[in-house]
């Protein structure tokens, strides 16, 4: 049976995630509809509509979309069914800001998109977009499914249902996928069985970015208990979970890591930290794995540079213009993305036990009620209910709160327009342990005015820096 949906893509002029996504659609079974892109980069959009409807000529193409490019948000959202929003709030200038002025404090950032001085101001950028796209999906297609994939994760879902709490919406994440897949080289390395990552189950609970799997188990087999056998062949050498790429490719790769964080993580606190390493260092003390740039080599991960950001663009923009005039051939392939399968989840297809992002209701039970938390979720016909979690470690919850109480309070700051909330917040980032109270104002007061132009129509920047 094949359903027929239409799909509003907020920010689909993406220059990578679409591609994974346009791709995943084409090649399930069952679908088929309109997908409205609505992006303030009309050609991105254009881009893309060009490839998504040449789709259609594929010989094994299963689902068959029509793209359009449209030109406001309230005609995107018109008879939706789903409503995807992943969007890059902000230009390359105000990321370099977000991820290298604190450098001249001795600040690593090695994201910068989350947590920190670097997720902070990407917050207050980003929030006051989702405030918009909150009330018009409550207007014009209240009963939709919204998928986040926009970083910072906790708090954009967060702007989503304190403006519409009715709103259907969960946070879309891979980075839970990935140490899954680190799971499975750990059974493979310890006890030679090859599996795939969802072979296996896991209990995985925390904030977006630092959540953390307290059980993992493939049939009877704990998993958790072979990472100490692990440790001992790879813990100083480091390994690289993803399949094709070489286990130390960490070495030239600035997105890789070798897993040191999270076996030590591991060590420290009995649970299993499940993100990347460039993730995890930004929700701890600053002195900890991200003190200098040797630090962090010593810890074999790396800093992800705006510069190579801006480079990965252009070759992916250049990559883009040759797929849409038919030069390069889009190559179909289904990814390790879940969000199609959510879908098909959610409109009947088949149920699906995934780790989302949502508002805590009592499934993290150590968290207060409201905080957005990450945590297995059923999906089914039209409903996504979390599981209630096993608890964490006291050790490692006492990390996850401090972190999600920081990001609660600047979603209070950016609501309210409150920057000495914002301020708090800043400063009792673990990344900013470093420095003292004078350092973090001026810090804060810098990259507020490098940001000025996303910032001035909802803070008064004068009023507050110079009283």
């Amino acid at each position: 049976m094949e359903k027929e949906i239409k799909i509003a893509y907020i920010g689909g002029g993406s220059k990578q995630w679409a591609r994974i996504f346009m791709s995943d659609l084409a090649v399930t079974e069952g679908l088929s509809g309109e997908i409205d892109l609505y992006d303030i980069d009309i050609e991105a959009a254009n881009r893309n509509a060009k490839i998504g409807n040449s789709l259609k000529n594929y010989t094994n193409v299963k689902s068959k979309f029509d793209y359009k490019v449209v030109s406001n948000l309230e005609d995107a959202l018109k008879d939706a069914s789903f409503v995807i929003i992943s969007i890059l709030p902000g230009t390359f200038k105000e990321m370099r800001s977000d991820v290298h002025t604190p450098e001249k404090y001795g600040i690593f950032q090695s994201v910068g998109d989350t947590v920190g001085p670097g997720g902070i101001l990407r917050a207050m950028r980003t929030v006051p977009m989702y405030e918009v796209f909150a009330k018009a999906i409550k207007k014009i297609c209240p009963n939709a499914w919204v998928l986040n994939f926009t970083n910072p994760m906790s708090i954009c879902t967060k702007a989503l249902y304190d403006v519409f709490p009715e709103i259907k919406a969960f946070g879309c994440c891979h980075e839970v996928f990935h140490t899954q897949e680190f799971l499975t080289r750990v059974l493979e390395e310890t006890k030679g069985i090859k599996v795939k990552r969802n072979e296996i189950y896991t209990d995985a609970c925390g904030i977006n970015h630092f959540t953390w799997i307290t059980e993992a188990k493939f049939q009877d087999i704990d998993l958790l208990s072979l990472i100490k056998d692990f440790e001992k062949k790879y813990y100083d050498t480091g390994f690289y979970e993803r399949e094709g790429a070489a286990i130390d490719a960490f070495k030239t790769d600035c997105f890789a890591y070798g897993n040191k964080v999270k076996m030590d993580l591991f060590n420290k606190y009995g649970a299993l930290a499940a993100a990347g390493d460039r993730h995890l260092a930004e929700f701890v003390s600053n002195r900890w794995y991200l003190k200098d740039k040797q630090t962090v080599k010593d810890w074999l991960f790396n800093l992800t540079t705006v510069d190579y950001r801006e480079k990965q663009q252009t070759i992916l923009v250049e990559e883009t213009k040759l797929m849409a005039e038919g030069k390069k051939k889009f190559e179909l392939k289904e990814s390790t993305e879940e969000a199609v399968d959510l879908m098909k989840a959610i409109l009947g297809f088949k149920n699906i036990v995934s780790n989302v992002n949502m508002p805590n209701m009592g499934q993290m039970p150590q968290m207060p009620i409201g905080s957005i938390v990450e945590t297995n979720c059923v999906f089914s016909h039209d409903q996504v209910k979390p599981v209630v979690s096993k608890p964490l470690p006291t050790g490692a919850l006492n990390l996850v709160l401090r972190n999600t109480l920081n990001i609660d309070l600047t979603y209070e700051g950016i609501k309210e327009r409150d920057l000495n909330k914002l301020y708090l917040a800043f400063a009792n980032q673990p990344l900013c342990d470093s420095l003292t109270m004078d350092e973090s104002k001026e810090l804060f007061k810098e990259m507020c005015y490098n940001t000025r132009e996303y910032l001035d129509d909802y803070f008064d920047l004068d009023k507050y820096f110079n009283n």
